[in-house]
């Protein structure tokens, strides 16, 4: 069965009605997400698009669609958590712990067709590794993160559990430690080899592949209660 089915549905339903609303991102007659490579084109400074441009885009076009979060002055701030460890207050920027992982993951997506289209994405190293389950679970299978009490392996914890939070943020960070070790064996610069580079070829499949040894259904190492809107 489809993980989530509920919640993506009505997370597609959701897309449906933001495309209608950014008609200046999606277009009119009818409006189609893939307006937003138009728009794109558009915002090019001298065919050079910077790559936390099409993030912003992405996030003003689409990030009304995500149910329940968290909002600062009317405005649904997606894939962004709250971690007791952090002082402020929780709508302050010292409260919160921001990923946007699909945001993102699109965001990476649509670099290599608008490069095909003659646009240099500049400004790539600004965006994040994807805070996602193959990553982190690809850390914690191989032992670069552990797990203080291990007994909460044993039940699911929902997105905005501090366990998970606190799993993806470390995530975030052990990918770039991950990245800078592969240029430095390899002898890249991250220009060269940037970090979308080591999610694709490397992270996510090594995650997926260790985790189907270690677990027969190839599950995450930690039980996540997902409603298909985040993970």
């Amino acid at each position: 069965p489809l993980v989530g089915l509920d919640g993506r549905l009505s997370l597609m339903q959701a897309l449906g009605r933001s495309l209608r609303q950014h008609s200046d991102i999606f277009g009119t007659g009818p409006a189609r997400p893939g307006n937003l490579v138009d728009y794109c084109l558009q915002q090019a400074q001298g065919n050079t698009l910077p790559a936390p441009l099409i993030l912003r885009t992405i996030l003003l076009g689409m990030g009304s669609i995500w149910p329940g979060r968290i909002e600062m002055l009317g405005v649904n701030l997606g894939d962004v958590w709250v971690h007791s460890a952090l002082t402020g207050d929780q709508l302050a920027d010292g409260g919160l712990v921001p990923f946007h992982k699909l945001s993102q993951w699109l965001t990476y997506s649509l670099m290599e067709p608008l490069q095909e289209l003659g646009v240099t994405v500049s400004e790539v190293d600004q965006l994040t590794g994807l805070a996602e389950y193959r990553n982190g679970g690809l850390c914690l299978d191989l032992g670069l993160l552990e797990l203080r009490d291990p007994t909460i392996a044993q039940s699911p914890q929902p997105p905005g559990s501090e366990v998970i939070v606190e799993w993806r943020a470390l995530t975030v960070s052990a990918l770039e430690a991950i990245a800078n070790e592969i240029r430095k064996t390899l002898g890249y610069t991250p220009t060269e080899f940037p970090l979308a580079n080591v999610l694709e070829g490397g992270t996510w499949a090594a995650g997926r592949k260790i985790a189907k040894e270690k677990r027969p259904n190839g599950a995450p190492p930690l039980q996540i209660a997902s409603d298909g809107t985040v993970f």
